[in-house]
C-alpha cells in the first residue's frame, strides 16, 4: 500500500478514501487522529489493528458540530449542548448513551460513545465532505507517543494506512479533556488542554441561580428556607464566612492583619469585631474587602462542584451580593426588605445582643432604596412569616418557570 499525502485541496480525496472504508490522519488542535467512518464497523476493525489497540477500549467520534449529536446518541442532554457551544470546536470529548446506530465495536460493546469536534480547518472540512463521524483516535501504535506531524505519522504507519492530510503540525500537543454525562454526578475521565474548572464554571452558568440580598433581620433566611424545600441548593454567604473564619488560615490571619487581635482560643470574637466596623464606615468597607474576596472564591467552588452533580437550581444568600458582584451570576436577584423596627427584635432576639447593638447593626448597611435600584425585584416582609414564604414561594416558582437571565423589572415591591 502506498500511503498518499493530502493537503488542502485533497480533501475530497480523503472523503472517497473514508467512504471505501480507508484508514486517513487527520490533523487535529492537539495530535493527529487515525480516522475511519466511525458507522462501518470493517473500516473501525482496521483502526484497532493497525494501532495494536485492544477492542476492549472503546473509540471516540469526531463530529462537524453538535448537531451531530442527535445522530450519535439516544438524546441530547443541555448540559452537552451548553458545553459544546462554548468549547467546539476544540479539545473535550462528551461521552453518553449511545445511539443504536453506532456499530459495537467503537463503543468496546458499552451503552457510551464519546463525540469531540476537532478545531483544525482541514479535519472539519473533511467531516463536512464525508457527512459522517469518524472514529479517530490518536495516529499512534498504542503506548507509543501521540504524532503532532506528518512525518511522525509515517514513521508509524507508512504503507499501513491509505492516507495523511498534512495540516501542518498540531498546536496544544495534549490530549482533549473527556467527561462523562451519561449518569451524575459528571466525571472528568481524562484531564487534558481543557481545564476542568472552565467545565464545571460553563455548567455552574446555565443553571437557575436565584441571588438574595438585604440587611440583617429582613427575612432572607426565611426566603432561603423556601428555595432549600423547592430543591434549590442554598448557599448562606454569612453561613460560608462563619465557617470560613473557623477554616481558613489565610482569612484568620488577613482578619488579625488588619482588625487586631479579634480571635480568642482559636474563635472569632464576633461581637469585638462588630463594635470595631459596625461604628466606622471605613473599618466595615475594610472587612468587606477581606470577606468578599473569601466567600466568592468558595461560592463559586460549592455551584461547580454542584453542577458537576447534575444540580440545576440553586439560591445565594449574602448581604453584599450586589457589592461583590455576585449579582451576575443570578437569573434575578431578590432584595428582602422590612421595617426597621422589626429587624432590630429579630437581630436582638436571634443573637442575644442588646437593642443598641442591634440598631448600630441594621442602621450600617445600606438603606432599603440600594436594594429597589440595584435588584431584580424586592420581597417586602411586612406580615406573617407564612405569608411572606408565599409570597417569595410565587415568585421563585415565576423565575424557575421563565427560566430567564434577563433581569426582571427593576424596582419591582413584591
Amino acid at each position: 500500500m502506498r500511503t498518499e499525502i493530502l493537503r488542502a485541496d485533497g480533501i475530497a480525496r480523503a472523503a472517497e478514501i473514508i467512504r471505501a472504508g480507508g484508514l486517513v490522519a487527520v490533523p487535529t488542535e492537539t495530535f493527529y487522529g487515525l480516522a475511519a467512518d466511525g458507522r462501518n464497523a470493517e473500516a473501525v476493525e482496521k483502526i484497532y489493528a493497525v494501532k495494536g489497540r485492544p477492542e476492549v477500549k472503546p473509540l471516540s467520534l469526531m463530529v462537524h458540530d453538535a448537531s451531530a449529536m442527535r445522530r450519535c446518541w439516544s438524546s441530547v442532554p443541555e448540559a452537552a449542548l451548553s458545553l459544546a457551544g462554548d468549547f467546539w470546536p476544540g479539545p473535550l470529548t462528551i461521552i453518553y448513551e449511545s445511539g443504536d446506530n453506532i456499530p459495537g465495536i467503537v463503543r468496546a460493546g458499552g451503552p457510551t460513545v464519546g463525540l469531540r469536534c476537532p478545531d483544525h480547518p482541514l479535519t472539519l472540512a473533511l467531516l463536512a465532505e464525508c457527512g459522517a463521524p469518524l472514529a479517530a483516535p490518536s495516529a499512534n501504535p498504542s503506548g507509543s507517543p501521540s504524532p503532532k506531524t506528518p512525518a511522525q505519522v509515517l514513521e508509524y504507519f507508512d504503507g499501513k494506512i491509505d492516507a495523511v492530510i498534512d495540516g501542518g503540525e498540531c498546536g496544544i500537543g495534549l490530549e482533549s479533556t473527556i467527561i462523562t454525562l451519561a449518569s451524575e454526578p459528571y466525571r472528568i475521565l481524562r484531564q487534558g488542554a481543557l481545564g476542568a474548572d472552565e467545565i464545571s464554571a460553563r455548567l455552574a452558568a446555565d443553571m437557575c441561580i436565584i441571588g438574595l440580598t438585604g440587611g440583617t433581620g429582613t427575612g432572607k433566611t426565611t426566603a432561603l428556607g423556601v428555595l432549600r424545600s423547592m430543591g434549590a441548593l442554598c448557599l448562606d454567604c454569612d453561613g460560608i464566612y462563619h465557617r470560613l473564619t473557623r477554616e481558613s488560615e489565610e482569612l484568620k490571619a488577613a482578619l488579625t492583619a488588619r482588625f487586631g487581635e479579634v480571635y480568642k482560643d482559636g474563635a472569632l470574637d464576633r461581637k469585638a469585631l462588630g463594635r470595631i466596623v459596625f461604628s466606622d464606615p471605613e473599618a466595615l468597607r475594610g472587612l468587606n474587602s477581606i470577606t468578599h474576596g473569601f466567600v466568592t472564591a468558595e461560592t463559586h467552588r460549592l455551584l461547580r462542584e454542584y453542577a458537576m452533580a447534575g444540580g440545576s437550581l440553586a439560591a445565594i444568600d449574602a448581604v453584599g451580593l450586589v457589592e461583590a458582584g455576585e449579582d451576575g451570576l443570578c437569573t434575578a436577584v431578590f432584595g428582602v426588605l422590612a421595617p426597621r423596627e422589626a429587624r432590630i427584635e429579630r437581630v436582638v432576639a436571634r443573637e442575644g445582643v442588646s437593642r443598641e447593638y442591634a440598631a448600630s447593626r441594621v442602621d450600617a448597611q445600606k438603606p432599603d432604596s440600594f436594594y429597589l435600584e440595584n435588584c431584580s425585584a424586592c420581597l417586602l416582609n411586612d406580615g406573617t412569616r407564612d405569608e411572606f414564604a408565599a409570597k417569595c414561594r410565587a415568585a421563585f416558582e415565576e423565575v424557575i418557570r421563565n427560566g430567564r437571565k434577563e433581569r426582571l423589572p427593576r424596582r419591582a415591591l413584591l
